[in-house]
Formats: C-alpha cells, sequence, structure tokens
C-alpha cells in the first residue's frame, strides 16, 4: 500500500534497529511506521527534520514522545481496537495455561515422565464460578469481563474512572476499590496503559494483599509489575502462580523469574495472530499515507494537530 504511494525504505533486519541506525535510515523520511520496540523520543526526532507523521502499528504508544512529536508538528497515530479481541483470547489462555499447569504438564510428558495416571498428579485450580478481578475496564478488560460468563465467574473491576450502572450492568461487572478487588479476587488481569501512575502498579505492598491462592495475569505492560517483587512472592508460594506476555525490562526478564514453574511466561504475543497482525499493518498504512497526503488521520493520537496537516 504504501510503496504505491510513495518511495519507501524497510528495515532489512530480522530486529530492532538501534537509535543510530533509525536515525541514520530515517533521516530524510517524511513518513515513519514503527513498532512499539522503536523509541521515537526528541534526541531522535532532532535527526529527522522533514517528518511530519509517527504512525505506531501498535495500541499503546508509550514508546513515543507525543509531547515532542507535537512541539514539532508531527502527527503520531496508533492501532486501537483492531486486537482487542486477539489480546483478549490470549489473556484467557494464561489465565487457563496457569491454573492448569499446562506448561509444566506439556515438559513432563515430552521429557518421558508420564507413567501412569496418577490422583496427584499436576494439580491445579478449577476457574469455574471464582472471582475474576479486572484491573483497567477499556476496550481489552471489557472483553475480557464478556468471556467470563463461559466460566460463571463473578467479575468485579477497578478503573481510574467508574463505569457508568448501565455499562456496569451490561457487562456484568461489580466495581471495587483497588485494595478490596486485591483481597477478593482469585484471578486477577492487568489491562491499564503505561503512564507515571501505572508504573509498579503491582509491588510489593499490592501482592501482599493479594490471595495466597491467587493468580496475577499481565497483558498489558511489562512496568505495570514490580518483577522483583513479583519472583519473591512465586518463590514465597505467595501467589498460586503468575501468567506474563510483558515484561519490565523487556526483552530482558527478571532474574529468577524463568526458574519459578508457577510463572506461565510468552514472549509479547498478545496482537501476534496472521488475522490480527495483518489488520494492524493496514491501519497504520492507512494512517501514515492519509498523513503523508494531508488528510485527516483516522487513528490521531495528538488530537492538537488535527487541523495543522
Amino acid at each position: 500500500m504504501i510503496a504505491s504511494e510513495c518511495q519507501l525504505t524497510v528495515n532489512p533486519h530480522d530486529r530492532v534497529l538501534s537509535k543510530s541506525e533509525l536515525a541514520e535510515a530515517a533521516s530524510d523520511v517524511d513518513g515513519l511506521l514503527c513498532q512499539l520496540t522503536d523509541i521515537i523520543d526528541a534526541e531522535l526526532l532532532d535527526k529527522m527534520p522533514r517528518l511530519r507523521i509517527v504512525a505506531n502499528c501498535a495500541v499503546g504508544y508509550d514508546n513515543i514522545d507525543i509531547a515532542a512529536c507535537t512541539k514539532r508538528n508531527i502527527a503520531v497515530s496508533n492501532t486501537p481496537d483492531v486486537l482487542t479481541d486477539t489480546t483478549a483470547d490470549l489473556t484467557w489462555a494464561l489465565l487457563l495455561a496457569a491454573a492448569r499447569r499446562l506448561v509444566e504438564a506439556d515438559r513432563y510428558v515430552r521429557e518421558g515422565k508420564f507413567k501412569s495416571w496418577s490422583p496427584m498428579l499436576l494439580l491445579g485450580h478449577d476457574i469455574y464460578q471464582k472471582v475474576l478481578g479486572i484491573i483497567g475496564l477499556g476496550r481489552i478488560g471489557s472483553a475480557v469481563a464478556r468471556r467470563a460468563a463461559a466460566f460463571n465467574m463473578p467479575v468485579i473491576y477497578y478503573a481510574k474512572k467508574r463505569k457508568s450502572a448501565e455499562e456496569e450492568n451490561r457487562l456484568n461487572v461489580e466495581y471495587r476499590p483497588f485494595d478490596c478487588l486485591l483481597k477478593e479476587a482469585d484471578f486477577i488481569s492487568l489491562h491499564v496503559p503505561l503512564n507515571e501512575h501505572t508504573r509498579h502498579l503491582i509491588s510489593k505492598k499490592e501482592l501482599e494483599l493479594m490471595k495466597p491462592g491467587a493468580y496475577l495475569i499481565n497483558t498489558s505492560r511489562g512496568p505495570v509489575v514490580d518483577e522483583k517483587a513479583l519472583v519473591r512472592a512465586l518463590r514465597n508460594n505467595d501467589l498460586a502462580g503468575a501468567a506474563l506476555d510483558v515484561y519490565e525490562y523487556e526483552p530482558q526478564i527478571a532474574p529468577g523469574l524463568t526458574d519459578m514453574v508457577n510463572a506461565t511466561l510468552t514472549p509479547h504475543i498478545g496482537s501476534a495472530t496472521v488475522e490480527t497482525r495483518t489488520r494492524m499493518a493496514v491501519m497504520a498504512a492507512k494512517n501514515i499515507l492519509a498523513g503523508l497526503k494531508g488528510e485527516k488521520v483516522p487513528n490521531l493520537v495528538n488530537w492538537e494537530m488535527e487541523n495543522k496537516l
């Protein structure tokens, strides 16, 4: 789509470009289509004087300095909603895998340890009728809540802004203050953006408030969870388990986390289906082409730029 209308340069490597590599490759571009792993800050922007639009191929955009872009009259767009159901599906896959110890069970069979059925073999925990706590009830959090009906799970939630009574009834959810949710839920799923208020939202204090048999699932942003505190909690069996798709210092993993058999870990694959990644790419391409043509950008993040393109 882009190549048919623009001179296009594509990252030739199957890895993230370093800041210096990106600066050199994009020094004279008008538009930049980037991934969540690309850090677009003021220093980089200063080396791209022609840049008019940054199209992030992701819902989140904490990798981009929005204020710096706006100051330089650079539009920023994202790919919202398109990965909602896909990420909600993975959230449930992680929840199920953690509760029923699927990763351990798979490894047990592959290593030739399965000799016979046993009543005590790899006992997990039920999901049906347990309390699901959702922190952040945006698009993905709401999609996770809707899926809970299949397991007859009561759903409680905490959000910075409480939903209307009509919305709570539609989703069949009940509001709880933050600390109350931590104490009450059997499964806690995180669905918040990363910002100054949510960094280490779950740390030592919060983990200590959770039930000893509870599970923590994170498919939002890695730094929302203090991984060192989580490793300690898992090591001490303060929690039944955790399931993570994102990490605090991604792709680095906190020391000890990979040694925890009660941790289920996936490599940031929340949106990793052929269908969803294709939709994201098409949306990002449409965003960047609109910006380069001076048209209204469909998914503009810095709305101040709407009349400046």
